[in-house]
C-alpha cells in the first residue's frame, strides 16, 4: 500500500462515516469540528516551526500538514461529541484513549516507519498537548451552546424586524 493512498485515506474515508449520522447532528457538531481543525492546524504549524516534526512525504495540497488533520480528526471530533458531550469525564476518557493511540501508535510508530513524517518528540510530551486541545474544544462547544441559547431566547419572544411582522388586516366590507 502506497503512502499516498494511506494519506488520502486518512483525509477522505472518515467523512463517509457521517452518512450514518443524522443531518441535524452533523450540523450541531460541525462548528466544534471546524474549530478543532483550525486549532490543530495552528498547533501543527507551530510544531513544524519548532522542528517537533517534519513531513517527509506529502500529498498535494497537503504540503506540510498531515491529511489526518482534515479528515480523521474532525470526523472523530463529531462522533466523540455526539456520544459524550454533556458528560465531561466520559469525554476526557474517550479523548485520552484516542490521543494515546494517536501519539503512541500513529505519530510515534506508524507514520515514521512508513517514511511519511519525522516525529522528534516523546509521545509522553505530546500527549498533554493533545489533551489540552480536547479541553479547549470542549470549552469552545460550551461557549457555542451559550451563544445558541441566547439566540433561542430572542426567537422565543418572536422578536423580528418590523418588515417581517404581519401587516394589519383590513376588515372586509360586507356587500
Amino acid at each position: 500500500m502506497s503512502n499516498s493512498f494511506i494519506m488520502w485515506s486518512l483525509a477522505l474515508l472518515p467523512w463517509l462515516s457521517l452518512f450514518f449520522m443524522r443531518k441535524e447532528e452533523i450540523k450541531r457538531w460541525m462548528p466544534v469540528a471546524l474549530f478543532a481543525v483550525v486549532l490543530t492546524t495552528i498547533i501543527g504549524d507551530i510544531g513544524i516551526g519548532l522542528g517537533v516534526w517534519a513531513t517527509r512525504e506529502s500529498t498535494y495540497p497537503f504540503n506540510e500538514m498531515l491529511p489526518y488533520f482534515y479528515g480523521t480528526m474532525p470526523v472523530l471530533t463529531i462522533w466523540v461529541f455526539k456520544f459524550t458531550y454533556g458528560h465531561f469525564w466520559p469525554y476526557m476518557i474517550t479523548n485520552t484513549i484516542l490521543d494515546i493511540v494517536f501519539n503512541f501508535f500513529i505519530l510515534d510508530y506508524f507514520l515514521p516507519s512508513r517514511g511519511i513524517v519525522d516525529f522528534n518528540m516523546s509521545p509522553f510530551l505530546s500527549l498533554p498537548v493533545t489533551l489540552l486541545h480536547a479541553v479547549v474544544i470542549y470549552g469552545y462547544q460550551m461557549w457555542q451552546d451559550d451563544a445558541l441559547l441566547a439566540t433561542n431566547r430572542l426567537t422565543e419572544h418572536n422578536i423580528q424586524p418590523a418588515t417581517a411582522k404581519p401587516s394589519v388586516q383590513q376588515p372586509k366590507d360586507d356587500e
